[in-house]
């Protein structure tokens, strides 16, 4: 049996064609396929999926190439913004954003992500924070929050030996090179609406060549962190979100 013809007004709802159709492999409850779907929707309303060149690095967030109908280069682990620079200074008229998740982006590759932004690459830089390495087996990560269970802190973070949190985006709003740098997450219909439209700033002004731009989505690792979707969620608003408030940094 065919399948009937929708009539566009009656439409609520589509796939993105940015979107590939490969099944996504995240555990339940996981901020990245929710990310994923807003990175291509608004590569899909921009009209840039020919024109558009994503870079993975290493870790949960490697396999968007896998899930985006767009060019990628993968990167070694920390080297996204390193790449992404070379890639759009050979091709200004492009694209180009990196995928990254705390452990790379703030850990491995705290120098590539700092002096790109102070350069003020004409990039975009979308920051997966979910507090923990997430694909390694749920190690202490940077943004490990005070007290935070971890696989390697198995009695929660302790600033005395392992160090504060790192407040990296907070850091990267100081540069001169960033234009755009906000902290948002995916939890509900609302704030999927605020990043969304957060991605799509960031990608305009990668095109306008305005300098750096970040967009932090606050995430959950509900594998990771030891408890369900439904509870990581409401670990995050009563603990991340606290250390991490949501909102712009910076708009320049």
């Amino acid at each position: 049996m065919s399948n009937p013809i929708i009539d566009p007004k009656n439409l609520v709802y589509e796939k993105s064609k940015v979107l590939s159709d490969n099944t996504m492999h995240y555990c339940p409850g996981c901020s990245h396929g929710t990310a994923h779907r807003i990175i291509a929707e608004v590569i899909e309303e921009m009209d840039r999926q020919k024109e558009t060149v994503g870079v993975a690095p290493v870790g949960c967030a490697v396999f968007i190439y896998n899930y985006l109908n767009v060019d990628f280069a993968e990167a070694a682990h920390g080297r996204a913004p390193a790449l992404a620079t070379a890639i759009k200074r050979l091709n200004p008229e492009k694209l180009v954003f990196t995928y990254q998740g705390d452990g790379d982006l703030a850990a491995i590759g705290t120098a590539e992500t700092i002096h790109a932004c102070n350069r003020g690459e004409n990039i975009a830089i979308i920051f997966i924070n979910n507090g923990i390495y997430g694909m390694t087996g749920g190690q202490m990560a940077p943004t490990t929050l005070e007290g935070m269970v971890s696989s390697t802190c198995p009695n929660g973070r302790d600033v005395a030996i392992h160090g504060h949190p790192l407040k990296i985006t907070e850091m990267l709003a100081l540069l001169e090179g960033t234009c755009y740098v906000t902290r948002q997450s995916v939890h509900t219909a609302a704030s999927v609406r605020k990043t969304k439209r957060a991605v799509r700033k960031a990608f305009e002004n990668s095109l306008q060549g305005k300098g750096t731009s970040i967009v932090e989505i606050v995430s959950t690792c509900n594998s990771g962190w030891k408890m369900t979707p439904h509870q990581a969620n409401l670990w995050m608003e009563e603990n991340m979100f606290p250390y991490y408030p949501l909102g712009d940094l910076k708009d320049k």
